[in-house]
Formats: C-alpha cells, structure tokens, sequence
C-alpha cells in the first residue's frame, strides 16, 4: 500500500484533483482552486502553471539558495562556524551518511516535486493545453518546463550518483520519471543509469533551445526565464560534467564570438559586465546573468536558507555567518591579488573573512544565481584544452576575459603554462575565484575526479569512497522497493 502512495500528493500545488462527478456535486471545487479539468482552460492559467513549476524550481531546498549552499560547502573554501545540521553541517563535513537526514531527503524530494510539476503540466498540455493557447505558445511553455526538469535531473545526478567518469556514465543514477503522478498507482521504479539520465536531460535542453523564445521583450524576464541561450548555457554545463569536451565546444560556439570581446551574436546579447559586482546587484538583470532565481521583499527563499544568510555575519547584512572563508582555500591564493575587483567581494568581520557577494540585509532577498555567462566562458576554455591537450591560443584569451575583467594587471601568455594540464588547472581555479559562493565548486571536484579536500577536522574524501556521494532518501527506499541505496 505505502508505495502506491509515492508522489500522489507531490503535483497538489499544481492542480486539484477531484475524483468524481457526484464528488464535485457534493464538495465542490473552491473559486480559489484550479481543478485538473479546469486548468488549462485558459491561457493565463497554462501560463500560471509554468510559473509554478519555476516558484518550485526555486523553493530553498533547490536552486533558490541550498543546492548552491551544498556544492559550495563540499569543497575546500568554507570554513563551518555553527554546526548546525540544519544549515549544513553534515555536508560540509561529508557525513550526510544517514538516509534520513534533512539535507538527504529535502533535496530529493524537492527536486522530484518539481519533476512531477513539469510532468503533469506536459501531460495536460497534449490532452488540452495545446489547442488553448496553439502550437507555437505550447512549445514555449513545454519548453520551459522540460528545462526546468532537466535542471532537476542535473542536480540530483550531482549529490545521488556517481560521476559520468566512473564507468562512462554505467553506474546507477535515479529513478527517471517521465510521467506525471496524480493519483494512486504504482511508482515503484528502478534506477536508470548515470548515462541514461543525462541522455534524457540532454533531450529536454535540446527541445528547449528549438522551442524557447529568442528573447524576452523585458531585461527581467531574460534573467528569470528560459530562453534559447539558457539552454545552450545549460548544455555546456551537462557535457562538461560528462567529459564530452566536443560538444561543450560545439554548444559554447552557438553564443561566444570567437575573439574578444566575447558576446553571443543572438538571442539575447550575453556578455561579461566592465564590473563584476553589478551582476549581484539589483536590478540582478545584466545579460551576464543568464538564468537567476528572483526574490522580493515579499517572497524571501526561507528563514535559514537564503545565500545571504549562510555567507554574511550579522556586522555586514544581519546574516547568521553560517560559513567564512576557509584560510587554506582559494581565499589564501596568492595569485589571486589584493586589487582585483573580486576582492571587494570578501571582507573581514571579527578576524575572520566572509563573502560578501550577496549583500542585501534580511530578509536576504538576492537573487540566486544559476548560471552565467563567465562560467560559460570558462567552460569553454576548459574544453578547449582537455580536447586538444594542448596550451590552446583561444582557451588563454578566454581566461583572460575572465580575469582581466576584475584583474587588469594580470595577463596570461603561454609562456606561463608548460603544458596543457597547467593550463586546464588554471582554468579550474580561475572558475573557483569567479564563481565562489555559485554552487559550482563541488561539481568541479567530483565530475574531475578530485577527493573532497580535508578540513579542520574533517579528513579528505577519496573519489571512490562511499561518503563521495550521498544515500538516497529514506523515503523513497521505503515507498520504492526497486530502488536500491549507494
């Protein structure tokens, strides 16, 4: 019986499910709820339920602050300050070893809520949306909500499974659900493989980037919606993490001008800011910012979750200082130079540093970003030199963009490097100084193979270790007899 019970509640913010006509007679379906035979009668209630699934995508637990949090704290530049469970601790010292801990099972089940929204929203879409709102509009919104289950998908590979390197993609990832859950069935559903799940994430950037918009006619909307290039953006941040170098390549070139200064020649004009520290101010809407989760005074990400929580003390935004930077991490690079912009970006409070990108005092309303353009940048660099193996001319060019953006004084020239695995790894800490506090670090670490770096008090975590990954959720081993555990 328990399994029959998987994710029957998980589409209720969706849509209410009403069971039958004499049931609709006695109880009626409230004005104040949508019914599933009501809910894509319209087009502003399709389009309310694409926001939905992005009001989802963006709960704490996701990409609205924590999953950032937890990919930051599993590398080696934060130091934990309150060994508080419920902001991370167990992550930061690599035992979320118990299935039934929060950070274990809120990201799991947030990110199968979100799943599930997208589901039964392209469901409905083929039974009745479509004819509402026509084709082309259609293909628009089923492209942002596959997006956003691809984006799902992509997070729980990087916590729950094994790295794509580990036997190319062959281990087991999570159960692959592709069809919406709204009432009792059977959800009992085996692992698909690592491979599996990234073909099928692939599938939906692809049909994201032919269907989603060029552009959107508002600043704000191309930083908070899904248009063409966030899909292509999104696409180099898949192949990278498989080690497919030629096609980050291939999808990198669809938006970066092959000299500087780099741009993406359409969709929207994406490019690096002359100062970083706009990015992460409002209005949040650079065309740097090529996909952030927004908030507003009235719509925080939640009480202990919020980047500007975890990472500023109380002396700088009434933050809770959840985390310093760690005096050994990238922080203590001496390459990384005390006149570079970024540096602004970090201050000293009580004799310890912080990171101070996200500066918006409580409620700690900062957007959360998710990807931007000098990841991008960087991504290509990275491929460039992992595919050639060699000290490749653009690959420099490009890392200097990055850096000389905030660091004019420091110029890299082949000369510098002896060899492609010199220049690779400077491409991988330049992404550790650029995108600190973005949630890309710990992705960094494993999809190359890294331990987890060991921390006062916390021993390193070699790749093929248990703790490298995280248990699957309590419940779903309970409710899912044919998943298995790590």
């Amino acid at each position: 019986m328990k399994k029959n019970l998987l994710y029957i509640l998980m589409a209720a913010g969706l849509v209410q499910m009403t069971s039958c006509a004499k049931e609709n007679f006695v109880n009626p379906v409230p004005t104040n709820v949508i019914s599933d035979l009501t809910a894509f009668d319209s087009k502003d209630r399709v389009e309310g339920q694409v926001r939905a699934i992005y009001a989802s995508i963006k709960n704490s637990g996701m990409y609205g602050g924590r999953y950032q949090v937890f990919n930051d704290i599993r590398g080696g530049d934060f130091m934990n300050e309150r060994t508080n469970v419920v902001t991370g601790f167990d992550v930061w010292n690599y035992t979320p070893s118990n299935s039934s801990t929060n950070s274990v099972q809120n990201h799991w089940s947030r990110a199968y809520y979100v799943i599930n929204l997208a589901n039964v929203f392209l469901e409905g879409m083929t039974a009745k949306g479509t004819a509402v709102v026509g084709t082309p509009l259609s293909n628009n919104y089923q492209a942002e909500a596959r997006l956003l289950r691809a984006l799902s998908y992509y997070s729980l590979l990087q916590l729950y499974a094994r790295p794509f390197w580990d036997g190319n993609g062959s281990k087991p990832g999570v159960p692959m659900r592709l069809k919406g859950n709204t009432g009792s069935d059977n959800y009992a559903k085996a692992r698909a493989t690592v491979a599996e799940v990234y073909t099928q994430i692939l599938a939906d950037l692809d049909f994201a980037e032919t269907n989603l918009p060029a552009s959107y006619s508002t600043a704000l909307n191309n930083t908070i919606r899904a248009h063409k290039n966030t899909a292509i953006a999104l696409k180099t941040r898949v192949y990278l993490s498989m080690g497919r170098y030629s096609n980050v390549i291939t999808e990198a070139n669809k938006i970066v001008s092959s000299a500087a200064p780099y741009t993406a020649a359409s969709g929207v004009a994406h490019a690096l800011q002359a100062d970083i520290t706009n990015v992460f101010k409002a209005p949040y809407t650079t065309t740097e910012s090529i996909l952030s989760m927004p908030f507003a005074s009235n719509e925080a990400p939640g009480t202990q979750n919020q980047l500007g929580y975890y990472y500023g003390p109380a002396a700088f935004n009434g933050g809770n200082g959840e985390y310093s930077l760690l005096t050994t991490g990238v922080v203590a690079d001496a390459g990384w130079k005390t006149a570079d912009k970024r540096r602004t970006m970090v201050a000293v409070f009580g004799g310890k540093s912080y990171l101070t990108k996200y500066s918006v005092a409580s409620i700690f309303t900062d957007y959360a970003p998710v990807i931007r353009y000098a990841e991008v940048l960087l991504s290509l660099a990275e491929a460039r030199v992992r595919s050639t193996n060699t000290v490749d001319a653009q690959a420099i060019a490009l890392l200097n963009a990055v850096r000389s953006r905030s660091d004019a004084s420091t110029v890299f020239t082949a000369a510098d490097f002896t060899n492609a695995t010199t220049l690779a790894d400077a491409i991988v800490n330049e992404r550790r100084i650029e995108l600190l506090g973005e949630g890309v670090r710990g992705t960094d670490i494993t999809r190359l193979g890294l331990p987890l770096p060991a921390k006062p008090g916390v021993g390193e975590i070699k790749a093929d270790a248990q703790q490298y990954i995280w248990p699957i959720s309590s419940t779903e081993l309970l409710l899912n007899p044919l998943c298995k555990d790590n």
